[in-house]
């Protein structure tokens, strides 16, 4: 991959031809490497990625992209990290968006970017002594029969062909900004919250929340709070969630 733009960004920016998983290989490194804020680690062909409850995430080799970045500019009070991986879900909406501004592009909370409803791309955001670690995997030339459900699409799906560098590079040029205005002055004063609340498709839904614990709560997802959390209103009686598998409801 050539990637001009993106490697311009990146401290430093890493393409491999194959690895396991991106998260994975980034820690791994980090024992041995000194990486820096925005180091990337990118590939095509991820072979044991992971998603959110430990969720394995397979494609066919060269049908997606996966991209894993260390943050290490973080906030100095550790309660805002959990806006990381909004802050990603932000940057990653924009630049799919970017690409593809005929169709409706959010994010559900906390962190799955959306195309007309259906899922994308996926994030997953892990805390490690050398900083925060943000992996993204993107369905780009995976063809409708290789999309492992039908609430997934692709570029290819969407007659779209992504440019691959384009989207790197404005998924982290946003994520670099977002992060440092967070780590400034908090996700309020520096608009992540607002911009969050803008681009994230499950507030004002009703949504069907499974917790960490087996739980299930079913309501209307109404707010972030400061802290990130989805505010989900069940029979009058508000809720924040902090961490929880989220299901729209079918609009009618």
């Amino acid at each position: 991959m050539q990637l001009p733009r993106t490697r311009a960004l990146a401290d430093p920016l890493i393409v491999l031809d194959s690895c396991g998983s991106t998260n994975v290989e980034m820690r791994e490194r980090l024992t041995r490497e000194r990486l820096g804020h925005l180091a990337a680690l990118v590939t095509d062909a991820q072979t044991a990625g992971r998603g959110r409850l430990d969720r394995t995430w397979t494609t066919p080799p060269g049908s997606a992209l996966a991209v894993s970045v260390l943050l290490r500019d973080l906030p100095a009070d550790a309660d805002a990290w959990g806006w990381l991986a909004l802050a990603a879900g932000v940057a990653m909406t924009d630049a799919v968006a970017a690409q593809l501004p005929a169709h409706d592009v959010g994010f559900k909370w906390p962190n799955d970017v959306l195309v007309d409803g259906r899922k994308i791309c996926g994030i997953l955001a892990e805390v490690t002594p050398d900083g925060v670690i943000v992996g993204s995997g993107v369905n780009t030339v995976m063809t409708t029969a290789e999309l492992p459900v039908p609430t997934a699409t692709s570029f290819a799906a969407l007659g779209a062909a992504a440019d691959i560098d384009l989207l790197l590079s404005g998924y982290l040029e946003a994520l670099r900004g977002l992060v440092a205005g967070l780590a400034r002055d908090g996700a309020r004063a520096s608009g992540l919250h607002d911009e969050a609340e803008r681009r994230c498709l499950s507030l004002g839904r009703d949504v069907e929340v499974t917790m960490p614990h087996g739980e299930t709560l079913r309501g209307r997802a109404v707010r972030l709070q400061d802290d990130g959390c989805l505010v989900v209103d069940a029979a009058g009686v508000e809720r924040a969630v902090a961490s929880g598998d989220v299901v729209h409801a079918r609009l009618a």
